[in-house]
């Protein structure tokens, strides 16, 4: 049975001043690992000096890299130059595109978006009343779309979900209940279900849980550097 083992870490949010602490961040993670998930705020303030340092220590990395972008990597508006910057050290940046790996034998697809907000379950928000509330919810819609036609493109022996965003409540424990609308929604888990995957990664919940599931029953996991409390977690897929 083959074996791939994926070193995840989303949250670093990279800062200049980090930059010594962080300088061998990631020195070790090819002898644990096949491959280094970043599901998203890789950088503090979306800042370029940020980007452009936490690049320096990535193109050190000896295995394949894949991620997607956060809401604090979009948040001084240049995402666009960070993507390029992360890109140009090997980090295949997905944001609604796929990437197929050979991995110890077998082909390893990935898919991911950002995601965003929206709510869980009944509670969900709908696009219903003020048009500011069916452009807000027209945002998650369209990423969730992104999922959906990355799942149905992707023909491999393993396929992984990367977000930023959660797509289920279960890994948002121990968040103030009243944050849960704005750190994710079930409405990108939705076409996961539909489709199909054997995992999903995601963040940006600093006080969540590790481990939950989709409705479905799909593991998501939530790798945020305070939830981990580690440099990487490790998770297994065999096939």
């Amino acid at each position: 049975m083959a074996k791939i083992r994926l070193a995840v870490v989303a949250d670093i949010h990279w800062h200049e001043q980090r930059r010594e602490s962080y300088r061998h961040h990631f020195d070790r993670v090819h002898e644990e690992a096949d491959l280094l998930v970043l599901p998203g705020d890789l950088t503090g303030q979306g800042l370029l000096e940020e980007a452009r340092s936490l690049a320096a220590q990535l193109a050190k990395v000896r295995i394949p890299m894949v991620g997607v972008l956060g809401n604090h990597d979009v948040h001084a508006s240049n995402d666009g130059v960070i993507a390029r910057l992360l890109e140009d050290v090997g980090v295949l940046l997905l944001d609604g595109k796929t990437a197929s790996l050979q991995v110890n034998g077998l082909t390893v697809g990935f898919t991911g978006t950002k995601g965003f907000c929206g709510g869980f379950g009944a509670r969900c928000l709908t696009p219903f009343g003020e048009r500011e509330i069916k452009e807000f919810i027209a945002v998650t819609r369209e990423e969730a779309a992104k999922l959906e036609h990355g799942l149905s493109s992707l023909s491999t022996d393993v396929r992984v979900v990367v977000l930023h965003y959660s797509p289920v409540a279960d890994t948002l424990d121990g968040e103030p209940v009243e944050l849960y609308p704005f750190l994710g929604s079930s409405l990108l888990s939705e076409p996961i279900d539909r489709l199909g995957a054997d995992i999903i990664l995601h963040g940006h919940a600093h006080h969540g849980v590790e481990r939950g599931a989709t409705q479905g029953g799909i593991p998501v996991r939530n790798a945020a550097l305070p939830v981990i409390g580690r440099s990487w977690a490790v998770y297994e897929l065999e096939h």
